[in-house]
């Protein structure tokens, strides 16, 4: 990083939000233990090899090949398990086990072809960012690193498969980000557009929680194939408007990522939903069915769960001044000798051997060591997440650990902060923002679409629950 913009990309928090084939960072961890802001996917999720203590497993066998790669029954069993203890926590009712089962063999199958694309491109994620991500998990969790993997362990969870499977959420999320970040692209006139909605009023203050059933249409279906897909729509849209479950329909017919969930996207505002979708509901009352409706992916029928009015943005915000020291891995230097330098840094500061403006214009390796590793001051949604997250998990005078992020492994520390009226270029940036996380939504959903079109997939043996 040569200067401070380094720590500005454009923001990618929608690939961890909407990527929609898989079930949440939770399940990779015991019910006692939750992680709430790795900033890994909401979604993305590989396999989970856990073994709970009392459960004797069945001879295991392949139950599906991912481009010859196999999926095993353990696989399906082993998250299907984490997926009902999710359902247990969140008091949802289950759908048919059977059910649950083949939506979580294609979520499997998904991140397999997902994993395989990643090898193919040569990612890697090596021991000190899975490190960084475990020991994160674990401050989140207001644990230290070694009482966090006890608790893992008296769970009933191997801390070996625990730290397999976050490494391939880190793979899947470098992946996606490299993938589909230069599919997105914000112009000057997007913002104007999205600002103009903002200040008009009604769409930039709607909020729906709104649930769909997504009846696939496949390209180059027949046209009597076509009807058939569209009359399968029109009786789950008459059932629900009937007062069937929308959830079980959801369930059961639904060819969308959020079946798990019942179909339910959960609140969102009106300009990061379709236009589609939020022009068939808009003006229905909170359990009203909008659909059949078209779409380029099938037939759409939705319900509003819920639906309210949400002020504008609020016209001042939480701006931080820090400093930071940032040391690049190199073939001289590797990513553990970086962690454990800093650490002495980190020494030598809290026993005052030395300061940490003197360390940072020593031994910092980018534009900020003339000004003593001074970032100025900044406002949310700048840095890139995983620092902006440290940093902001610092109070005014305090240092975090080495923290390692794509750019290297830094040393921070808060200076102060302080509340800033919202300038014209704050809200500019801001809608930037909410623009991007929106077209990135969208084009992570197409990526994985396509992705997963391209895998050869042969399903063997249905799962043995």
């Amino acid at each position: 990083m040569t200067d401070r913009d380094t720590l500005y990309p454009a923001p990618m928090a929608a690939l961890r939000a909407l990527a929609g084939v898989s079930l949440g960072l939770a399940l990779l961890l015991p019910p006692s233990l939750h992680a709430q802001s790795l900033r890994l996917s909401n979604q993305v999720k590989p396999s989970l090899g856990v073994v709970r203590s009392g459960v004797t497993l069945t001879a295991d066998f392949i139950v599906a090949l991912v481009n010859s790669e196999p999926v095993t029954n353990n696989e399906v069993r082993q998250r299907l398990l984490r997926v009902e203890q999710q359902y247990a926590q969140q008091g949802v009712a289950l759908p048919p086990r059977e059910t649950l089962a083949r939506q979580v063999l294609e979520q499997l199958v998904t991140e397999r072809a997902q994993l395989q694309r990643a090898a193919e491109l040569g990612i890697r994620v090596d021991e000190a960012a899975l490190a960084q991500a475990e020991m994160t998990i674990a401050a989140q969790n207001q644990l230290e690193l070694e009482e966090f993997r006890r608790r893992v362990a008296a769970d009933g969870m191997d801390i070996n498969r625990f730290r397999n499977e976050l490494r391939n959420q880190l793979l899947l999320q470098r992946l996606q980000e490299r993938e589909v970040e230069a599919r997105v692209t914000v112009t000057e006139a997007d913002i104007d557009d999205f600002l103009r909605e903002q200040n008009s009023g009604d769409l930039g203050k709607l909020e729906l929680n709104l649930a769909h059933v997504l009846i696939l249409v496949p390209e180059d279906t027949s046209p009597a194939r076509v009807n058939e897909l569209q009359a399968r729509a029109q009786m789950v849209a008459d059932r629900a408007r009937a007062g069937g479950d929308f959830a079980a329909l959801a369930r059961e017919f639904s060819g969308a990522a959020e079946r798990v969930n019942g179909g339910a996207f959960g609140w969102r505002t009106a300009d990061r939903l379709p236009s589609l979708f939020v022009d068939a509901t808009r003006a229905l009352p909170a359990g009203g069915i909008a659909g059949p409706l078209r779409s380029a992916a099938g037939f759409h029928v939705l319900k509003v769960l819920e639906k309210r009015q949400a002020g504008m943005p609020d016209v001042s915000l939480i701006q931080t001044r820090s400093r930071h020291i940032l040391l690049r891995p190199s073939a001289q230097l590797s990513q553990a000798d970086a962690v454990a330098r800093l650490n002495q840094y980190r020494e030598q500061i809290a026993s005052g051997k030395a300061t940490f403006e003197e360390l940072a214009k020593e031994h910092s390796q980018d534009g900020s060591a003339r000004s003593g590793g001074d970032l100025g001051w900044v406002s949310p949604g700048q840095f890139v997440p995983e620092f902006e997250q440290a940093m902001n998990g610092l109070r005014p005078g305090e240092m975090s650990q080495p923290l390692v992020s794509r750019f290297g492994v830094h040393l921070i520390r808060v200076e102060e902060r302080r509340e800033a009226a919202l300038s014209q270029r704050d809200q500019r940036e801001m809608a930037r923002g909410l623009v991007r996380e929106k077209k990135a939504g969208d084009a992570l959903r197409n990526w994985i679409q396509d992705l997963r079109g391209q895998a050869f997939v042969e399903y063997r043996e249905a799962p043995r629950l």
